[in-house]
């Protein structure tokens, strides 16, 4: 059964198809969130919650929007991004690459058919890699160190409307190239 089909059945209340979800993503959620936190209680925590949000909110999955797993993979990024900020804690050194994610998502959970395929990756890096460099900053400490654009701008001292320019930006750039990436592959 394919995950939209699970999401479905999770939207007519079908605990089966949250159990088969959870078997399916589970541990990657927890290694997300484990690699953001870098606190094992916080991360079960994270897990739950996340499980618990697709149960109440299965109905709001949109397909058009992306797949499942990255879906998932939001909820729990901000998910646990929330709870560090709910405690103020910033871990130290959970500067975590494209990479790094990849790996440590293999590594610690076994899922290597469920990260990007190499096409997709290599996409990914050339859309980053042609970002300026101030652009790429931004988004990076944005999306993978899950800081705010007050704390960027704070940290890279810089106005506040630069950062969030930068940011708009770099996802408005990468959201074009992707698009035009993905219609190349289709033709």
């Amino acid at each position: 059964m394919d995950d939209e089909t699970l999401i479905r059945r999770i939207a007519r209340s079908e605990p089966e198809a949250l159990a088969e979800l959870y078997d399916r993503y589970g541990r990657l959620v927890y290694s997300l969130a484990l690699a953001i936190t870098n606190d094992a209680g916080l991360s079960e925590e994270v897990s739950q919650d996340v499980f618990l949000q697709v149960w109440r909110k299965a109905g709001s999955y949109r397909p058009e929007a992306g797949r499942v797993l990255t879906w998932l993979s939001r909820i729990a990024r901000n998910r646990a991004i929330d709870m560090l900020r709910r405690q103020n804690v910033r871990p130290e050194g959970s500067w975590i690459s494209l990479d790094g994610l990849e790996s440590l998502t293999a590594e610690r959970a076994g899922l290597e058919p469920f990260v990007l395929d190499s096409s997709s990756r290599e996409q990914v890096r050339q859309a980053l890699a042609a970002l300026p460099p101030e652009q790429r900053t931004a988004l990076a400490l944005a999306y993978f160190r899950g800081l705010s654009q007050q704390e960027i701008a704070a940290l890279l001292h810089q106005p506040l409307g630069t950062i969030k320019t930068r940011v708009r930006l770099a996802l408005h750039k990468l959201r074009a190239f992707l698009a035009e990436e993905h219609s190349e592959d289709r033709r």
